[in-house]
């Protein structure tokens, strides 16, 4: 008797659990939002992007030649230039 309970324990936790990784992946923004947030900030040609922690950094060619790195926060949406 006492096995079913601590299986539906388990259980219980397991799928609260799971909803709240869920729920943090959600509030995420996505890699398009992230390049449209950064080249509003620094206009330009976007040559790259990579996930670093808790930033997407986005490569942009901007049209003087010059290439910069703008780092977005994935759940903030904040705005750096690196």
């Amino acid at each position: 008797m006492q096995l079913p309970l601590c299986f539906a324990i388990f259980m219980l936790v397991f799928s609260l659990t799971f909803t709240q990784v869920q729920a943090a992946q959600q509030d995420t923004i996505s890699k398009k939002e992230a390049v449209q947030l950064a080249t509003t900030e620094q206009p330009g040609k976007t040559l790259k992007i990579s996930l670093e922690g808790d930033y997407f950094v986005v490569r942009i060619l901007q049209s003087d030649g010059r290439i910069v790195d703008v780092k977005v926060h994935k759940v903030t949406g904040e705005v750096k230039k690196d």
